[in-house]
């Protein structure tokens, strides 16, 4: 799967470069979603990608947003929170679709010397789905903040960035600020730590991004392992933190992963299982048949 850069964004939206876009200082802009969608009626608006930059987008219309396997239908007003990390799809239902959206790089924020660490942020955690359906007073929020920024940008005020970055933040504290409490303030017990240093380290290994790439940690063993806990141990407290055991997260995991590689990728079984970690391509039928009651080739087509 390839990354698309801030320079193929702009050559995508027939959008000029802007000078000095990969300066130290970090990459902003602003666009309105109406300017750029007419670009895009013969393709997806947003192509199911990673992208090598941070994107916040309020969008209204109806919409269908993928991440991974898992479909989302938006039918009035949407949030949407983009990381590097986690590839989406974005397809409009209709033609009536209008709003804001801001990209950005790490390096831009990080520019306030806040602390700010963009992957740490819960909003932008992996296995989230960071859309947020809006009510009509909270899409009048968030577009007023678009609004400030598009209007900014264009300003000759010296300090425009370091207020871009305090809008950037209000955004990205309005969307956390939606989500449920318990992904907010996870309880900090011993547990609950070995739960999210597995699931992180689970994350890592994912996407897979060629057909030589191969997981490099595949069952639970290798896990407990890495993490220095008795294999029992990581199962006991995965299954009181999670109510599933490690193997079944694992399995979970890679099913969702090989979704992804047979309907975005042209490889064949073999190269699949084997970047999933899988010796034989019998196993690897027998697992996802197993777990989706249907043979890779059948969910492919």
């Amino acid at each position: 799967m390839d990354i698309i850069s801030l320079e193929e964004f702009y050559q995508q939206t027939s959008t000029l470069i802007p000078d000095g876009i990969n300066k130290e200082i970090g990459h902003f802009n602003v666009f309105k979603v109406d300017d750029i969608v007419a670009k895009f009626k013969k393709k997806p608006f947003m192509p199911y990608n990673r992208r090598a930059y941070y994107k916040i987008s309020v969008v209204s219309g109806r919409n269908k947003a993928q991440y991974a396997d898992k479909e989302i239908d938006i039918e009035k007003n949407a949030l949407l929170f983009a990381t590097p990390k986690i590839p989406y799809h974005w397809v409009p239902q209709d033609d009536n679709q209008f709003g804001y959206f801001c990209i950005f790089t790490h390096d831009f924020l990080i520019q306030n010397k806040s602390g700010v660490v963009l992957d740490e942020l819960p909003i932008f955690q992996p296995g989230g789905y960071p859309i947020f359906q809006l009510t009509d007073e909270e899409a009048d929020d968030i577009t007023l903040i678009f609004k400030k920024m598009y209007k900014e940008i264009s300003s000759d005020y010296t300090y425009k960035y370091d207020l871009l970055r305090n809008y950037v933040l209000e955004l990205i504290h309005y969307g956390q600020k939606l989500q449920p409490a318990t992904s907010l303030y996870p309880l900090h017990t011993a547990s609950a730590r070995v739960s999210s240093l597995f699931i992180e380290l689970l994350e890592r290994q994912f996407p897979i991004e060629s057909p030589h790439q191969k997981l490099g940690l595949r069952t639970a063993k290798d896990y407990a392992e890495r993490l220095s806990v008795h294999v029992n141990h990581l199962n006991k407290v995965l299954k009181e933190n999670m109510g599933k055991t490690t193997t079944d997260i694992i399995s979970s995991r890679i099913i969702q992963e090989a979704k992804i590689l047979l309907k975005q990728t042209d490889w064949n079984i073999s190269e699949i299982a084997y970047s999933l970690g899988f010796e034989e391509v019998a196993h690897f039928s027998n697992f996802f048949r197993k777990q989706t009651t249907l043979a890779p080739v059948a969910f492919r087509s």
